[in-house]
């Protein structure tokens, strides 16, 4: 698994005063710095190394985001209230539900 490969995203924190790391294959690592640029290699650093630790004791290891194959479907459970309005609101715009919502959620 190359870590190069996972998602990676760099916040700043009013908290913190400082730009946070992030990696979303591996939500409990974080790493604070005084630049992006350091946040950024530092969670790199830091995934890499617990990626490696994992492989050593024989755990799996998340696979990216990015090489995970996806269908495009998924399945949304809501109340019978909320799907009845999204019936009509379909219906009033002139399209599907499906459609209603895949647009919502662009």
């Amino acid at each position: 698994m190359d870590t190069r490969h996972y998602t990676y995203r760099v916040i700043w924190s009013d908290e913190d005063v400082e730009f946070v790391g992030l990696c979303a294959e591996f939500p409990s690592l974080s790493w604070l710095h005084a630049t992006m640029a350091g946040a950024l290699e530092g969670i790199a650093t830091a995934v890499a190394a617990a990626a490696k630790d994992m492989n050593q004791a024989g755990e799996a290891v998340p696979e990216a985001i990015s090489t995970r194959n996806y269908s495009g479907k998924f399945q949304v459970r809501t109340t019978p209230a909320r799907h009845r309005l999204l019936a009509v609101q379909a219906a009033e715009a002139g399209v599907s539900i499906n459609r209603l919502v895949n647009d919502r959620l662009a």
